[in-house]
């Protein structure tokens, strides 16, 4: 018996029957036997094969399908980077630190991200890296360690920091940046902070200056991205 082959496309595979109308039945006569062969196709979607498109036909509904998908990635990129602009802006501003009074912490010409709100939900802790207007000239800023704050007693006995009468340890200053100044003892006034660079023998700080009035503080110091080796947040 010959036939015509016959192809079915489906699912990107070929397949091949040798058999003439495939699908319909067929009558065939050996001797006094009569044999009839049914060919069933089993396929999806109630027997029918599915349509396939020419070479240059319009679009199947698969390819209509990527297109929404395609828009929603955009779109969600499009408001997260949106949401990362705004946040670095308006809520974390970059500051370039110029000297060596925060050495070794804070290197001259270091990156930093400052924190400009978060003292609107949570007080200045001793410890912190503020950044603040030069009390003596406004237009200028500094940065500097929080030491005391108001209430707070403060001395220094050569180069040793007292607060409230208990020495502090202070692992943050190496020996190699320590100097051996004193500092009478001093209360902290009411909305007033206490400040000193970490590089004691180079910081021009509270000991010259005195205490900083709260409203002259603009923001933490919280993280460092540049150079790369010292990205990071900051303590």
């Amino acid at each position: 018996m010959t036939g015509i082959p016959a192809r079915l496309h489906h699912g990107g595979s070929e397949v091949r029957f040798a058999w003439p109308d495939a699908g319909r039945s067929i009558s065939n006569l050996s001797g006094s036997r009569k044999f009839r062969i049914r060919i069933k196709m089993s396929m999806a979607e109630g027997g029918r094969l599915p349509s396939y498109s020419e070479p240059g036909s319009a679009p199947g509904p698969s390819r209509r399908r990527g297109t929404p998908v395609l828009a929603v990635w955009l779109r969600d990129l499009i408001i997260s980077l949106a949401i990362s602009a705004f946040i670095i802006i308006f809520l974390y501003q970059p500051v370039k630190v110029e000297g060596t009074s925060m050495m070794p912490s804070l290197d001259d010409q270091e990156r930093i991200f400052v924190n400009k709100f978060v003292y609107r939900w949570e007080p200045i802790e001793r410890g912190d890296i503020v950044v603040f207007r030069y009390p003596r000239d406004p237009s200028k800023s500094y940065i500097k360690r929080v030491i005391g704050v108001a209430g707070d007693r403060i001395r220094i006995d050569s180069g040793q920091v007292y607060v409230n009468d208990e020495p502090i340890d202070e692992d943050y200053v190496p020996p190699t940046y320590a100097d051996e100044r004193s500092y009478p003892e001093t209360v902290v006034p009411p909305h007033s902070y206490f400040m000193l660079g970490d590089h004691r023998s180079m910081s021009n700080d509270s000991r010259d200056f005195g205490p900083v009035k709260e409203n002259y503080i603009y923001g933490k110091a919280v993280f460092g991205y540049w150079p790369m080796d010292k990205l990071g947040r900051l303590r």
